[in-house]
C-alpha cells in the first residue's frame, strides 16, 4: 500500500470475496434480494407519492420514514475514519489533506507556459549516453507532506516534499518570550576559490537538520557513547562553510559524534533520508576543496565514510565551468529515488539501490543516475544553474532556475511540462499547497537583474501558480533596493531570499513573505501576509534591518500561529502570525561568560530550524545557537 492511501478514502479498495461453506445457495440468495430490493423500491415511490420526499421533512424519526431514512443510508456510505498521528509524524501537518494524485492534461497548460514557444531542447543522460522515450521503472508518486518522512523532526530544507514546514511539534501555548539557551563557536573559515575572503561560519540557506534517531540506528551509529544511552535523544546536524559537517544534542548543545570533513565549503541545507536510514546527503558551495572536487555527496551515518560522489564539473553540462550545489535534495522512499537539481543546469535523479536493515551495521548503495538538461533558445547555458531546492508533488517537480525560469518537470519521464519566465531572478524554493485537488505555488523573486551597475530601487516579484496549467492566479510586488557591483563579490542585492510561510491551522487563509532591503541598502526587511485567494495584503511586519533568513512558523496546540526571524544584526523576532505584530525580540550574544563576550558580528543569513520549543540557527561569525521557546507568566 501507498503511504498515502493509509489516508485517502478510497471507493475502489478491493476486498478478496470469503470462501463461504453455502455458496450452492448463492442463486436462491441472489433472486430473493432483487426481489427484496423490487418490494422497497414500489414502497418508497408510493411513500413519496403519499407523503413527499423524506429531505423535505424536518426529522427522519418515526415509523412514516422508515422506508426513506433506509434509502439515505444506502446512498450515503459512512468514510474511512482517518487513522491516528504516528509518534515520527510532524503534528503541525496533520491531518493529511492533500491527495497528491492530480495529473496534467497538456490541453490545459497556458499557452504562454508551453516549452515549445521557447524553442526548449531537452535532453536524457544515463551513463553518458543520451536516451529517449525514457520511463521510470518505479514512478516517483509524492503526496501529502505528513507522510514525506518516517523520521521525526525536520529532514531536508523546509521539511518535506512540499517545501512548507521547517518546524516540528507543537510551541508552548502563547509564547512571549525568547531566551538563548547554548551556543557552540567553533566553526572555523575557509579561503574561497576567488582568493578575495574567507568563508566562515553558516550562510543562505543554511538551515540545520534536526533529527530523533530510532534506538536500533543510533546504536549502530558513530554517536559518542555517553549520547547512545540517551533516550529520545534529538540530533542536530549543521554543515558549515569551512568544510565540515558538526552534530550536536539539541537541549545543550554538545556535540554528539566527531565532525564530517568535507574538505570544501557548504553553503545549502543537507538531507538525511526520510526513511530513518542512517545516510546523509550534502552539497558544495564553492570550488575550493583540497582535492579539487566540485559537486555532491552521499555519506553514511554509521561511521562517517563516504559512499558517493558525484562531480559537478559534469561534461553533459550547458554549464561547464561550475559545480555547485546548494540545493537541498528530496527522497522519495518508496521508490528508492534521489532528486537533486545542480548549479551546473542539471537535474539529476538517483536510483539508489539500497541495502541496508534498520539497525544493521552496514549501509551500501549503487546509485544509477539520469540527468535532465535543458536550454532555451532564448537562454544562455552558463545561466541555467538551479540554487533553489526542488519541490515535489505527485511526479511533478517545480524548481527556479538563475535565468528566471520558474520550470514544471515530469519526473518519471523526465520531460518538461511547463515553464513560466518570471520577472527576475530567484533562489527561492517554490512551496507547494494542494486546494480542492489541485497544487498551487508560491514564489517570489529577488531585485536583481532590473537596473545597471549601482544602487537603485526595484520590484520584488510575488506569484501564485496554478501547478498544473502554469497560469498565474495572482501577482503583486513589493519594492526593494539593491546594489550591483562591478563583480558579483561586491553585489549586495535585495527582495526576496527568505523562503515563504504558507499558513497553517489558524492562520490558514495566509501566505507571508519576507522582503530584504526595504527601506534602502542594507536596510529594512518586512514581513508581508497576503489572503491566499486573492493577494491582498492582510499586514506587515517592519524590521529595522535586512535579513536573508527564511521566516519559519510554529503553532501552540490551539492552532495559534507564530513567526520566528532572525536578522542581520543578530536579533531574533517572535511575531504574531494572525495580526503581524510583535511579541518579543532578544539579541544574541557571542561567546557569553568569556572576556570576548559581544554582540557585534553576528548575521543570521542562515535558516531556523525549529523542534518542539528550540530554535537552531547558524550564523556567519562560525556560531550556532539553540534558543528556547517560552510562555512566562507576567507577575501581577
Amino acid at each position: 500500500m501507498n503511504n498515502k492511501d493509509q489516508y485517502i478514502d478510497s471507493d475502489n479498495a478491493y476486498h478478496e470475496p470469503s470462501k463461504d461453506p453455502n455458496q450452492g445457495f448463492a442463486p436462491l440468495v441472489v433472486i430473493v434480494t432483487i426481489l427484496m430490493v423490487i418490494l422497497t423500491a414500489v414502497l418508497a415511490v408510493l411513500c413519496f407519492k403519499e407523503k413527499g420526499l423524506p429531505w423535505d421533512k424536518k426529522s427522519s424519526k418515526g415509523a412514516g420514514n422508515t422506508v426513506s431514512s433506509a434509502l439515505i443510508a444506502v446512498a450515503s456510505p459512512t468514510p474511512t475514519p482517518m487513522l491516528p498521528l504516528q509518534d515520527y509524524q510532524n503534528p503541525l501537518l496533520y491531518p493529511a489533506t492533500a491527495t497528491g494524485n492530480a495529473t496534467i492534461d497538456s490541453e490545459n497548460i497556458a499557452s504562454s507556459a508551453l516549452p515549445s514557444n521557447r524553442g526548449t531542447t531537452q535532453t536524457i543522460i544515463n551513463s553518458g549516453l543520451v536516451i529517449n522515450d525514457y520511463n521510470r521503472d518505479n514512478p516517483i508518486c509524492m503526496g501529502d507532506p505528513l507522510l514525506y518522512s518516517n523520521l521525526p523532526g525536520v529532514t531536508t530544507f523546509r521539511g518535506n516534499n512540499f517545501r512548507n514546514c521547517a518546524s516540528f511539534g507543537y510551541c508552548p501555548d502563547q509564547p512571549n518570550s525568547l531566551t538563548q539557551v547554548w551556543e557552540f563557536s567553533g566553526i572555523g573559515k575557509k579561503l574561497a576559490s576567488t582568493y578575495s575572503f574567507e568563508w566562515s561560519g553558516v550562510a543562505w540557506t543554511g538551515q540545520p537538520i534536526i533529527v530523533r534517531w530510532d534506538d536500533s540506528v543510533k546504536k549502530s551509529m558513530n554517536i559518542y557513547e555517553s549520547f547512545k544511552a540517551e533516550e529520545n535523544l534529538v540530533e542536530v546536524i549543521v554543515a558549515a562553510l569551512d568544510g565540515k559537517i558538526y552534530f550536536f544534542d539539541l537541549e545543550n548543545g554538545v556535540q554528539t559524534r566527531d565532525p564530517i570533513d568535507v574538505g570544501a565549503s557548504i553553503k545549502g541545507t543537507p538531507a538525511v533520508d526520510p526513511r530513518g536510514y542512517p545516510l546523509l546527503y550534502v552539497g558544495q558551495g564553492d570550488d575550493n576543496a583540497d582535492n579539487s572536487e566540485f559537486g555532491m555527496r552521499i555519506y553514511s551515518l554509521i561511521d562517517g565514510s563516504r559512499l558517493y560522489y558525484c562531480n559537478g564539473k559534469d561534461d553533459s553540462a550547458y554549464r561547464l565551468n561550475w559545480g555547485a550545489c546548494d540545493s537541498s535534495p528530496i527522497i522519495d522512499g518508496a521508490s528508492d529515488t534521489l532528486i537533486w537539481p545542480s548549479e551546473n543546469g542539471i537535474i539529476y535523479t538517483f536510483k539508489l539501490n539500497t541495502n541496508y536493515t534498520m539497525g544493521g551495521d552496514t549501509i551500501t548503495i549503487a546509485p544509477n543516475p539520469y540527468e535532465f538538461k535543458y536550454i532555451f533558445s532564448d537562454s544562455q547555458g552558463n545561466h541555467l544553474g538551479v540554487e533553489s531546492s526542488i519541490a515535489v508533488y505527485n511526479g511533478y517537480g517545480y524548481f527556479c532556475d538563475n535565468d528566471w525560469n520558474l520550470v514544471c518537470l515530469d519526473l518519471n519521464t523526465l520531460q518538461m511540462v511547463w515553464q513560466y519566465k518570471l520577472d527576475d531572478d530567484t533562489d527561492v524554493s517554490p512551496v507547494i499547497e494542494e486546494e480542492n485537488g489541485i497544487p498551487y505555488l508560491y514564489v517570489c523573486t529577488e531585485v536583481d537583474g532590473q537596473g545597471g551597475t549601482g544602487e537603485y530601487s526595484g520590484a520584488a516579484y510575488t506569484y501564485k501558480f496554478n501547478g498544473l496549467t502554469g497560469e498565474i492566479i495572482w501577482q503583486t510586488s513589493q519594492p526593494c533596493y539593491t546594489y550591483n557591483g562591478e563583480t558579483s563579490d561586491t553585489d549586495q542585492t535585495g527582495g526576496c531570499f527568505g523562503n515563504p510561510i504558507v499558513g497553517k491551522k489558524g492562520i490558514a487563509n495566509l501566505v507571508i513573505f519576507s522582503y530584504s532591503m526595504t527601506n534602502g541598502l542594507m536596510s529594512g526587511n518586512q514581513l508581508v501576509a497576503y489572503d491566499k485567494q486573492t493577494g491582498n495584503t492582510v499586514w506587515t511586519y517592519n524590521m529595522n534591518i535586512y535579513s536573508y533568513s527564511s521566516p519559519v512558523d510554529i503553532y501552540d496546540d490551539d492552532g495559534n500561529g507564530y513567526i520566528i526571524i532572525g536578522d542581520s544584526l543578530g536579533q531574533i523576532h517572535l511575531v504574531d502570525a494572525q495580526t503581524g505584530e510583535r511579541i518579543k525580540h532578544i539579541q544574541t550574544s557571542r561567546l557569553i561568560g568569556t572576556a570576548e563576550e559581544t554582540t557585534n558580528g553576528i548575521i543570521f543569513d542562515a535558516s531556523p530550524a525549529i523542534y518542539n520549543d528550540m530554535i537552531v540557527i547558524g550564523t556567519k561569525s562560525g556560531s550556532i545557537f539553540g534558543i528556547r521557546i517560552e510562555h512566562i507568566e507576567e507577575a501581577e
